[in-house]
């Protein structure tokens, strides 16, 4: 039997770490060194690997990302039939995120990486990539976007969240669920989520930064007032409950929404940002008729990386808006 060819692309993280005499521990397995410790990866797989870093997750830049996209999309062209990108879990949900808008492909693109270093006791790293590479070579999971496959589960790149910062059952979808599972050594698919339209892979990242404000109870609002002489070219509010913020702060957003587009996001962990039941200074009806954009049902830090895209694009004005809406929901 002929086995699928499989591309993985190791960037570092948890999964590829071990210890450092008195200093924790730390990216020193390559992708090659990942796939000989799980000898059941030949028997699915026909696996190409390429060690594109030895980062952190926290030390990926959207650079990277864009890279890594535009690396995925000329190998799936070569006859791959999907591909695994390995890495450390504390921006899992936001690789994939720009994954799923950049790559091009319908192939499997699904993104793993572990919760316990390489030498832990009960090491989730193995069963992660087994678990991932067995979903990438799956024809079924072809047209899905990017997906996130950690401790057997099967996450939508859009939704997908870590949700505890220790346990290897951290990744879920709030709100929504696991569009499948990995078991007994197959995929079983419960649900499918229609691709949205990829965003051109932008040729410049550097000038569009975006700010990422959370508004607790009493915030006075200076750091909006800030932005503009900060340099940013966006910001994404993470505003309370359905998108709601104190009455005092609506004329500072009138008055940053002047100078650059300002998504309305929530800081609650699922749900959409409302449009059309809260009418008082400061509700969502208010903000919305200001100017800012709704930020759908996405998270912050995902509203951010997709505003930066959009503006990196040259989009502003009603077309960034509509661009925005088509990949928030």
């Amino acid at each position: 039997m002929t086995l699928p060819r499989i591309l993985l692309i190791s960037t570092g993280g948890t999964i590829t770490m071990t210890d450092s005499p008195g200093a924790g521990i730390v990216p020193t397995l390559s992708g090659a060194d990942l796939v000989r410790a799980v000898p059941e990866l030949a028997r699915k797989a026909d696996l190409d690997v390429v060690s594109f870093s030895t980062k952190p997750g926290a030390s990926l830049t959207l650079e990277d990302l864009s890279e890594i996209a535009a690396l995925l999309d000329a190998k799936l062209s070569e006859g791959f039939a999907g591909a695994v990108v390995v890495q450390g879990t504390d921006t899992i949900e936001e690789t994939a995120f720009v994954l799923d808008l950049l790559v091009k492909s319908e192939r499997p693109v699904v993104v793993t990486g572990a919760m316990r270093g390489a030498a832990a006791p009960g090491a989730d790293g193995p069963a992660n990539l087994l678990a991932a590479v067995t979903v990438a070579a799956e024809p079924a999971a072809a047209g899905l976007g990017a997906l996130v496959v950690l401790n057997d589960e099967v996450h939508a790149a859009r939704y997908v969240q870590k949700s505890h910062t220790a346990l290897p059952s951290a990744f879920t979808s709030p709100g929504f669920a696991p569009l499948g599972r990995v078991i007994e050594g197959g995929l079983h698919l419960y649900a499918s989520l229609s691709r949205r339209p990829v965003l051109a892979r932008p040729q410049q990242l550097a000038d569009s930064p975006v700010a990422l404000i959370k508004i607790p109870l009493g915030d006075d609002g200076r750091l909006l007032a800030a932005l503009p002489g900060l340099g940013y070219r966006g910001a994404v509010i993470e505003a309370m409950g359905a998108g709601h913020l104190p009455a005092r702060l609506a004329e500072m957003v009138s008055s940053l929404l002047e100078k650059m587009p300002v998504v309305l996001a929530t800081r609650v962990a699922s749900g959409p940002v409302f449009r059309k039941t809260y009418g008082f200074p400061g509700s969502e009806m208010d903000l919305l008729a200001r100017g800012a954009i709704h930020g759908g049902s996405i998270a912050g830090g995902k509203a951010c990386l997709l505003l930066r895209l959009l503006i990196a694009n040259k989009l502003e004005g009603e077309q960034l808006k509509l661009a925005y809406a088509q990949h928030s929901h």
